[in-house]
């Protein structure tokens, strides 16, 4: 390593763009990281600002008031606050740092030059010490099962006990992969994880990749890996080196909700806030919290673990720059809060584990919560041994913490890709994140038999069957869609109106597109779920899937989301789907297009870092002209990574 001395530059970045940062201390490490970000990523942090404080709706209009509302309501900015408080004395100094550096590189931006605020008019404002926190919560508000407590709640009044035939495990607004493998089946005979989360594909990405070296001879650490942008360090998928960890959302229960009254009979505080919104009225509503917890809208109210407590986790953040062993990675994580995952660390001495982190609630014959599950589920993996985690049902551990999970197709697939396997690689791991076989072909085309005979299953760009089988799929759902035994979801009976923000988990014909294959293996064993003749809908839709011998990639092709729609992404076409391991989400009867699925992806070597590597779907850079900030998009479209450069001498020194 190249000594570290003043006048050095500090930031360096790769091929790609990506931020390698080296510092003498970790303040200024964070300092360093926080303004660096706010230059890469101008427009984001006051997007992320904005969604925290409930303010988007002066930018984009009515379209942002729902949001403002719940955010408000969720008292986002409150529990920041709060958890900023009850942070340990030096890690409320780590992050006041970051702050500051995002403070003092917002300040080098001229606001002209960031095509979103010259469109908005918006000039950035000042980040407070709390603020990472609060962007952080805000953007996890959603992550547990908040929607899909709502969604059961109207299917069961619609359908009553038939809504069991429509509760596919598929959290709507979650998922992930990650696994690991121990030494003896490796090719270097030490541990390789890999994975990448699924999340929406935003335009900027949510997860930033970043180096972060501290060069304190008494404190001393060198980190690759992503990390949110607007908060400091690396917190979910990070190789420190000597150690590595992933993780995947645990599916958790520690969000409770209950029907209020309206007004609420009980109630705690309550007070009256405006939203101002572009080009129209401003909006009042009132912020109301109940004994049981905070009224997200008016008649629910919820409850959460980082409300209650007070506490997001952010003590974990510095214990994990510093860790040197799956031992330090599992306590730092002790102290995690929300969202509560499943971990996969593994070290250079061999150790591999599996471990949950996070807050869960313990609850009486009630309701009520009397503690938290005190001690987090683990499992050693064996040498010989390897562990996979995809949000699934996994056993006893899950019954411990949650009741719904996603399907178990993406797990099943790993687990096959893995079983058996010796002189595991980078390579290796690259071909399962790109493995495109969708498990639950046959049971949707058993309805048809002969219709799809001499197709593998597998969803590729460049296959005319995965064109045919989808419009086949769309077609389907779309006739479910129109069934009258199902039509009547589609228009919510009085009281079940929600917020827009609950709009993604409460899509009729989304929930019936999920469900397709359990409809279908209940068809098969011959019952009639719902009373529907699944069979003859089937017939009548392959009859009206007619794809001109389009190829899949023709539709299906990514689309990054952008709040503004700023920026020319090219519509790239890509292979996989939802229950893909390759996931690149379409929505039958909706969109083919794919707007969710893999946000990051990485292969985590123990032996050698520079033999992993990474990926995001555009690139490290926020500002739409920017060489890199959709650079790495062919890569992630194609199914390849981008190198870990650890070197310094193969570096670009900035500043």
């Amino acid at each position: 390593m190249t000594p570290y001395c003043p006048g050095m530059a500090r930031l360096y970045r790769d091929a790609y763009g990506v931020p390698h940062l080296r510092a003498a201390s970790v303040l200024e490490l964070a300092r360093l990281q926080g303004e660096v970000t706010a230059r890469d990523r101008t427009w984001q942090l006051e997007w992320l600002r904005r969604r925290a404080t409930g303010t988007t709706a002066e930018l984009v209009g009515a379209d942002g008031v729902s949001w403002d509302r719940f955010s408000r309501r969720m008292r986002t900015v409150e529990t920041a606050q709060r958890a900023f408080a009850t942070c340990s004395e030096e890690t409320r100094g780590f992050v006041a740092a970051y702050a500051e550096g995002v403070r003092a590189g917002l300040a080098q931006v001229d606001p002209a030059s960031v095509p979103e605020l010259d469109r908005t008019g918006a000039v950035p404002e000042e980040w407070p010490e709390w603020m990472p926190l609060a962007t952080f919560l805000a953007q996890h508000l959603l992550f547990a099962n908040l929607g899909g407590i709502l969604w059961k709640r109207l299917a069961t009044a619609v359908l009553g006990e038939d809504e069991r035939f429509l509760s596919a495990q598929d959290p709507t607004a979650s998922g992930s992969n990650a696994w690991a493998a121990g030494g003896a089946r490796t090719a270097s005979g030490l541990p390789l994880i890999g994975g990448d989360p699924h999340r929406i594909i935003e335009q900027p990405g949510v997860y930033q990749q970043v180096r972060l070296c501290c060069e304190d001879p008494a404190d001393s650490f060198d980190v690759v890996g992503f990390t949110f942008v607007g908060v400091p360090g690396v917190q979910h998928f990070a190789h420190a080196g000597e150690v590595a960890w992933a993780i995947t959302n645990a599916c958790a229960d520690y969000q409770d909700v209950r029907e209020e009254a309206e007004p609420p009979a009980e109630v705690v505080s309550t007070r009256s806030e405006t939203i101002q919104v572009r080009g129209a009225e401003p909006v009042t509503f009132d912020v109301t919290t109940t004994p049981w917890g905070m009224v997200f809208e008016d008649g629910f109210s919820v409850r959460t673990p980082s409300w209650v407590l007070g506490d997001l986790g952010f003590d974990a953040i510095l214990p994990l720059l510093r860790a040197r062993s799956v031992d330090d990675v599992d306590r730092a994580l002790d102290a995690w809060a929300e969202p509560v995952n499943n971990a996969v660390i593994a070290d250079r001495t061999g150790a591999v584990r599996y471990r949950i982190a996070g807050r869960v609630p313990v609850r009486d014959a009630a309701g009520g919560w009397t503690g938290w599950l005190e001690e987090p589920n683990r499992a050693e993996v064996p040498a010989a041994g390897h562990v996979v985690t995809a949000n699934e049902r996994r056993g006893p551990e899950s019954a411990a913490i949650g009741s719904v999970f996603a399907a178990p197709y993406r797990a099943a697939r790993i687990h096959a890709l893995l079983d058996g396997r010796a002189g595991l690689d980078r390579d290796a791991y690259v071909a399962i994140h790109n493995d495109t076989l969708l498990q639950t072909v046959p049971m949707v085309t058993a309805l048809v038999p002969g219709a799809f005979d001499g197709w593998d299953g597998r969803m590729d760009a460049g296959s005319r069957d995965a064109a045919r089988y989808a419009a086949f799929r769309s077609a389907l759902v779309r006739r479910l869609a129109a069934d009258p035994a199902l039509a009547k979801l589609v228009a919510p009976p009085a009281g079940h109106e929600h917020e827009e923000v609950f709009a993604p988990w409460l899509n009729a014909t989304y929930r019936i597109g999920s469900a397709l294959p359990r409809l279908a293996n209940e068809t098969l064993a011959g019952n009639a779920p719902l009373g529907i003749d699944l069979v003859a809908h089937a017939r009548a839709a392959l009859a009206e899937a007619d794809t001109g011998g389009a190829l899949w990639g023709d539709t299906h092709v990514v689309e990054p989301v952008h709040v503004l729609d700023e920026g020319e992404i090219p519509a790239l076409p890509v292979s996989g789907d939802a229950d893909c391991v390759r996931c690149c989400v379409s929505y039958p009867a909706l969109a083919d297009e794919c707007s969710r699925g893999s946000v990051a992806r990485y292969v985590w070597d123990l032996a050698d870092r520079t033999a992993g590597g990474w990926v995001v779907p555009t690139g490290a850079v926020g500002v739409p002209l920017d060489p890199h900030h959709h650079d790495q998009l062919p890569l992630w479209a194609e199914g390849r990574l981008a190198p870990i450069v650890t070197d310094w001498e193969l570096l670009t020194p900035v500043e």
